[in-house]
């Protein structure tokens, strides 16, 4: 049998043995009674939903978190069948018949939500599992301060006729990944008052959880019943004031490469690229990588991205182009298909997410997140 060979242009590599590694290491942080949900919300962060939450799940991860209701449903059709999925994005006329079914976990923010999930419970003949979510201060989905009482007599009373369950408190922290930031005490605080008068009032929930990714490798305080890693489970720092990858005991997952589509030799005073934001200094070689922001190379790291060419870190010469961009290669003789590294886990020298992220003034998530479709992803360690 002959294998496929790897894809020439572009391919982003994936790592499902330091995702599992990730989540050992994550299971480290957390008491041993504290489950972990493995969040592989937008297609597990650019990594792909279903492999990775596979793999999480082998490692020890209780539960799978997403954003919308259809990424959540597509886990389901993929024969994810046996573990608690939880979505939280949902929209009035969003596919609450079809979740129940399924078994998801829903969560309800605002009376609107609550009504249309025991109405589709009715429709369907079955009891809705429903995790009531607190805004303690984040400002955008929750329910406010005000309006839970109301929110919890109504999800009670669903409850008694046996429309739905409410497996869940929950929450989620605004600058878990600033440490000593006023807010994080604060918004405890109020998650603790909800949650009490949540419990007062006769809800018994399966788990409550407010801990995402910084706060799981930070404020044990914050775990509660249950975690919501997500960018940590792909080996990025959540933060640089929380420390690196390494110093986090985490791995990279994803390893975007490409390969070297054309090499040239070209004069002094010669422009690359749209607008000739860079010109040469002297006689060089230029080198043409196949990637663009079509893929998701931020045009932002126009002029700063680094990439590992040869044993060499050169940076993104000029603009970067929809499907293509060019590294001054100062000279040397690079051969056509020579492997050129945007990022991966530093091992070789190679830039990571974090440094990407420096040079397009983002954040690391968004590096990972943003690698489009058009780049095949190749899966190591299955």
């Amino acid at each position: 049998m002959t294998e496929t060979p790897p894809p020439r242009r572009a391919r982003a590599e994936i790592d499902l043995g330091a995702l599992r590694a990730n989540v050992r290491t994550l299971r480290a942080r957390v008491a041993p009674h504290v489950r972990i949900m493995a969040v592989v919300k937008a297609d597990a962060y650019g990594h792909g939903a279903v492999r990775c939450a596979r793999a999480a799940l082998d490692a020890g991860a209780d539960w799978l978190g997403t954003a919308t209701p259809h990424e959540a449903l597509a886990l389901r059709a993929a024969g994810i069948t046996d573990v608690p999925v939880m979505c939280w994005l949902w929209t009035p006329g969003d596919p609450w018949d079809q979740g129940i079914e399924a078994g998801l976990d829903m969560s309800v923010s605002g009376m609107w939500a609550l009504e249309e999930v025991v109405a589709a419970a009715k429709a369907v003949g079955r009891t809705a599992r429903i995790q009531l979510k607190a805004d303690t201060g984040l400002g955008r989905n929750g329910c406010q301060p005000a309006d839970w009482p109301e929110l919890v007599g109504a999800a009670l009373k669903a409850e008694a006729e046996g429309l739905v369950k409410v497996t869940g408190l929950w929450s989620h922290l605004a600058c878990a990944d600033e440490p000593h930031h006023p807010s994080i005490a604060a918004q405890l605080d109020v998650f603790r008052s909800m949650l009490a008068h949540a419990e007062e009032a006769g809800v018994r929930p399966e788990v409550r959880h407010i801990a995402n990714s910084p706060a799981t490798l930070t404020l044990p305080e914050a775990h509660f019943d249950l975690v919501r890693p997500g960018i940590a489970l792909y080996g990025v720092s959540p933060s640089p004031e929380l420390g690196t990858s390494a110093e986090l005991g985490l791995r990279p997952v994803m390893s975007l490469k490409a390969s070297v589509a054309l090499v040239k030799h070209v004069p002094a005073g010669h422009g690359v690229s749209y607008g000739h934001h860079y010109v040469t200094g002297g006689e060089t070689t230029l080198g043409l990588v196949p990637l663009g922001y079509a893929d998701g190379v931020p045009r932002h790291a126009s002029g700063r991205g680094p990439v590992l060419v040869g044993d060499t870190v050169r940076t993104v010469a000029g603009r970067v182009a929809m499907d293509q961009f060019v590294v001054d290669l100062g000279g040397d003789d690079v051969e056509p298909g020579s492997e050129a590294v945007l990022f991966g886990p530093g091992d070789r020298g190679e830039p990571t997410a974090e440094d990407w992220a420096v040079a397009a003034d983002t954040i690391a998530y968004e590096i990972v997140t943003r690698i489009g479709a058009r780049v095949p992803r190749v899966y190591l360690g299955e």
